[in-house]
């Protein structure tokens, strides 16, 4: 008897299994992933998860006509596969968190008649689980009001390293594991102003741009903490009065539980602009700003940086619950008492 755990590609996908595997006690966690994204990075050495499959997979959107088919066989080869893993462990249920790893898996349990959970991480449905959720047992999501859980599954860490922040001291700019050239070009741009004001900087860079914006930044006399891909992103966070960062649903939630100011600049591709909606979830509740890529505004954004943010800091904490991890895990346990 198992529990199946799958989805990912990116980060924000995959620190949803994180968060909520670690509620989990005394099961078997088997993992199904994809060879491609950020998978095995996260997972590969995981000693949580029983076993860890790493599948030939791509996603299909935004590829050619030829792209796409091939793109359809692999999933359907990987759909069988994930059957013979569902039946192997004995699946009791599988937890999906979209994105295109989690397609073969997801669509086995469907085949296979095993329970499907879905949480969707997004204000705007991700196009897997917008075709999924009528199939699905459990969907969970914190944007909408019929969703059983409202929580947002977050670790433990951002709770417990919460704290009101008023003036800018330290600044943090956020693109991801994988960079964000327009946030990174931002980042050069202010900081020579934001050095004459005293305020340190934090940038996470991309872990392919790493050496080129630490010496951008020896070049300009500065000093920055610089870094790409990390597990303790926390700790980074904990020391930020203010963040500049894109709008993936759980980098978004996380600075908001720690009780950190943002303004984000969605990325503007995101499949239906969710990057965008997530962030305006916040906005609409005078919780956070945003501004698009092809509208920012240095001056504005210095000029911002002046605020005490005390008010809104507070509101970020009181707004997001806690529990949001182990409320997921309790439901996938219950399946697998059955």
């Amino acid at each position: 008897m198992s529990i199946i755990m799958t989805g990912g590609g990116t980060g924000g996908h995959l620190a949803i299994i994180k968060a909520v595997k670690e509620k989990i006690q005394n099961k078997t966690l088997i993992y199904i992933g994809s060879q491609k994204g950020q998978d095995q990075q996260w997972f590969k050495d995981d000693n949580d998860f029983k076993k860890s499959y790493f599948l030939n997979t791509r996603g299909v959107v935004n590829q050619g006509f030829l792209g796409k088919i091939k793109s359809l066989f692999l999933l359907a080869k990987a759909t069988l596969q994930s059957i013979k893993i569902l039946k192997e462990h004995k699946a009791t249920v599988v937890f999906c968190v979209g994105g295109f790893s989690s397609a073969p898996t997801a669509f086995a349990a469907k085949i296979t008649g095993i329970p499907l959970v879905i949480h969707e991480q997004n204000a705007a449905l991700g196009s897997l689980n917008r075709i999924l959720k009528p199939y699905s047992h459990t969907f969970i999501s914190s944007y909408l009001q019929e969703s059983p859980i409202q929580a947002y599954p977050i670790k433990e860490d951002f709770f417990t390293l919460a704290h009101i922040r008023t003036k800018v001291k330290n600044i943090i700019f956020l693109g991801g594991s994988q960079g964000a050239v327009a946030i990174n070009k931002l980042a050069l741009r202010l900081a020579p102003t934001l050095q004459q004001k005293g305020i340190k900087i934090i940038h996470q860079a991309g872990e392919r741009n790493i050496e080129e914006i630490q010496k951008a930044y020896k070049n300009l006399g500065i000093t920055a903490e610089v870094f790409g891909f990390t597990t303790t992103l926390a700790s980074y966070m904990n020391r930020a009065d203010f963040a500049v960062a894109r709008a993936g649903a759980s980098t978004l939630w996380e600075l908001s539980a720690m009780g950190i100011p943002s303004l984000y600049i969605p990325y503007p591709y995101a499949s239906s602009d969710h990057q965008y909606h997530n962030a305006n979830y916040f906005a609409k509740k005078n919780l956070a700003s945003i501004m698009r890529e092809d509208a920012i505004d240095d001056i504005e954004i210095l000029s911002f940086l002046e605020q005490d943010f005390s008010q809104q800091s507070q509101g970020l904490i009181s707004l997001v619950e806690k529990n949001g991890s182990q409320k997921i895990a309790t439901i996938l346990v219950d399946f697998d008492k059955k």
